[in-house]
């Protein structure tokens, strides 16, 4: 049988009972929140569930955790690696007095992560093609910038060359998108089922700002995850 689960409003799932023991015990899903079946009429605690079913099928009952001593940080250890939690607005600083050559490193570094996480996540593919092709068009259009100071070039020979390094700019652009977009929607789905925190991302924004954007929420995922470490449960 399958079931959803319901917090602050937002629905996920389904899931498999089994499932459910292994995300309450990883912390994903919490002993608070709501469960039910296409057949069940009234949402229930996933704790009252799982204790049913648990009697039912032998199984010991899941306990729930505990609070951690006021003062005192206690976390269970976590089934998945914490993202990289730089600022976004260091990010966005360090973008802008590279003339945005960090973010092309910091996009790999993102992608690397979530490749971790979901090994069959292929966002890193594309940003490293993005990169390549945005390192050629910088090596052209500054080759042919040299000869037309040299004066080598001229005429069509100069309309020739141009049209190189502005392909392969054009190139790496249209590849930063689909790497944006592939992200986006590894992030929804591993924040949305593995670590479910209700996770939704503007394509509007994503268009737009791509890794800033993602690191934004990155930034209060992982605040997220710290706090609920403080207090005893690991999301």
């Amino acid at each position: 049988m399958q079931y959803h689960i319901a917090r602050d409003g937002q629905t996920y799932g389904p899931y498999t009972l089994e499932d459910l023991r292994r995300y309450l015990a990883s912390g994903n899903v919490l002993p608070t929140d709501l469960a039910k079946s296409d057949d069940m009429p009234d949402w229930i605690p996933v704790s009252q569930l799982l204790g049913s079913a648990a009697a039912a099928q032998g199984y010991p009952q899941p306990a729930a955790p505990t609070t951690a001593p006021a003062g005192t940080y206690s976390a269970a250890p976590g089934v998945y690696p914490d993202a990289p939690n730089l600022h976004w607005g260091l990010v966005l600083l360090l973008a802008f007095f590279t003339c945005t050559l960090f973010m092309f490193i910091w996009n790999l570094v993102l992608s690397s992560w979530m490749r971790r996480v979901k090994p069959n996540s292929t966002a890193i593919f594309y940003y490293a093609t993005a990169a390549v092709l945005a390192l050629l068009g910088a090596i052209v259009g500054h080759n042919a910038q040299m000869h037309i100071q040299t004066g080598y070039l001229g005429g069509w020979s100069l309309f020739h060359a141009n049209p190189f390094g502005a392909g392969f700019s054009l190139a790496s652009w249209v590849v930063r998108l689909i790497a944006r977009f592939t992200m986006r929607s590894d992030l929804e789905e591993h924040f949305n089922g593995p670590e479910p925190v209700g996770l939704r991302l503007s394509g509007v924004m994503t268009f737009f700002f791509g890794g800033l954007y993602f690191q934004y929420h990155i930034n209060r995922i992982n605040e997220m995850k710290r706090i609920a470490r403080y207090r005893g449960a690991v999301i």
